[in-house]
């Protein structure tokens, strides 16, 4: 069969199969863009299999899982959205749900179950619920004891502390520490999937030239956003601090590659005041900021967003955050899979599946990062001025909402059903984009 294709005895309802085109038209109308996109995208159910992800969502030694709601569709429809409003053809031979998939095919990840494919996050019982945890850093670890209050340094040990706690002094301890934890039964009733946080002066239109952008985000989400901007013709400055450079650097080359190849690295000191000048500066001649720092970070190196856009008019601001700019959730650390945990997406998967399953592989980060390239274009285009938060959480938060009308049974049989669609379709895996040349080294562009 033709790849994508389906089974003729396989019911598909007309309403799911352009589930991707009408999430794409969805974005645009949120960005206010009147701009039309056309069918042709796959059924959410085929996509999933094609993506990859099937190969890390599941029980460990078990069989694939479907996804439990129509991520692949989402992802889908934001790239179709972002390609509509682009005039280069730097995106072409990209899918977004085969980006969702990429990191855990280059990696060559399995399903775990309850561990995050990557290892770094897990699922586990409190004291009568059930919360993510991710321990991805050095300096998580060591903060371990003075969260449980107890020498414990393996998941073993912290596996049996947190069954004696309630959850809620599990999450209050942890997030007041900078732990990545979440409430595995979902947080918080679903809100839009970005807030506009200030509005300055926007520049007259029409544009001169493509946008720079300044890219002071880490690990995936904001770099990915950047890399789709490169793409469509930006010119992208990578800003890493000396002291702590982005993290995925010590990760894998391919994976770092993809996301950062094409990107003049700048690397300066931010407690030095002569490059925190220079950094302010450089932000104030820039069309399209990128960062996924907590706000006070920033803050507290002088580098407010808002003044920064008063100085620069038509300046559109990207604030990437785990959970949001708003008190208390600014200050709270956060994943991509502990924060689609914290969106519901594992308590969707316990609905269907039966368990407590982690869905994807750090899903949060690479849905995100497509959501922040179409909101931060659309706002270049219309003339900027805009401080835009769009956080992990809100974006898995409005793909599941986008079915919230299911009911737990009626999920229950879609997934099902879907499981048999893509069961009766070739499912062979799309094909990834090709190599891109080695990122940059750290700060290999400082002196230009």
């Amino acid at each position: 069969s033709a790849p994508g294709s389906i089974a003729p005895h396989v019911l598909v309802r007309e309403d799911e199969a352009d589930l991707a085109r009408r999430h794409g038209q969805r974005l645009l109308a949120d960005v206010r863009l009147a701009v039309h996109l056309d069918a042709g995208l796959d059924h959410p159910a085929v996509s999933w299999g094609r993506s990859g992800l099937s190969a890390v969502t599941g029980r460990p030694g078990g069989g694939a899982l479907m996804a439990p709601t129509s991520l692949t569709a989402v992802a889908d429809g934001a790239l179709a959205a972002l390609a509509a409003i682009s005039t280069s053809p730097g995106l072409q031979g990209l899918r977004g749900s085969a980006l969702l998939g990429e990191r855990a095919r280059l990696r060559g990840l399995q399903r775990q179950g309850a561990i995050s494919p990557g290892g770094g996050s897990r699922l586990l019982p409190t004291a009568g619920g059930m919360v993510a945890v991710s321990l991805v850093r050095e300096s998580d670890w060591d903060l371990v004891p003075a969260w449980l209050e107890a020498p414990l340094d393996d998941w073993a040990s912290v596996a049996m502390a947190l069954a004696t706690r309630p959850g809620a002094d599990v999450l209050d301890r942890g997030r007041m520490l900078g732990l990545a934890v979440a409430d595995a039964a979902g947080e918080g009733a679903p809100g839009p999937w970005f807030e506009t946080c200030f509005r300055g002066a926007a520049r007259p239109l029409p544009r001169a030239g493509p946008p720079l952008v300044i890219d002071l985000s880490a690990l995936w989400a904001g770099p990915l956003c950047a890399d789709l901007l490169g793409r469509m013709g930006s010119r992208v400055i990578k800003v890493e601090s000396r002291v702590r450079p982005d993290g995925a650097r010590a990760g894998a080359p391919e994976v770092y590659d993809r996301l950062n190849s094409g990107k003049s690295s700048l690397c300066l000191d931010f407690n030095d005041r002569a490059d925190l000048a220079a950094l302010r500066a450089l932000m104030e001649t820039a069309d399209i900021v990128i960062e996924s720092s907590r706000p006070r970070a920033l803050r507290q190196l002088g580098l407010r967003a808002e003044d920064i856009i008063a100085r620069n008019p038509g300046l559109t601001w990207i604030a990437i955050s785990g959970h949001g700019r708003d008190e208390p959730q600014a200050g709270w650390t956060g994943f991509g899979d502990d924060a689609a945990v914290a969106a519901g997406l594992s308590r969707l998967m316990k609905d269907v599946h039966g368990d407590w399953l982690f869905c994807g592989d750090a899903i949060a980060d690479p849905l995100t990062g497509l959501h922040a390239a179409v909101l931060a274009w659309a706002s270049w285009m219309k003339g900027g001025g805009q401080l835009h938060a769009i956080s992990l959480r809100s974006v898995i938060s409005a793909a599941i909402a986008a079915d919230a009308g299911l009911s737990p049974p009626e999920r229950q049989a879609r997934t099902h059903r879907w499981t048999s669609l893509a069961a009766g379709a070739d499912t062979s895996l799309y094909g990834l984009a090709p190599a891109r040349e080695p990122a940059e080294a750290l700060g290999a562009s400082t002196r230009r």
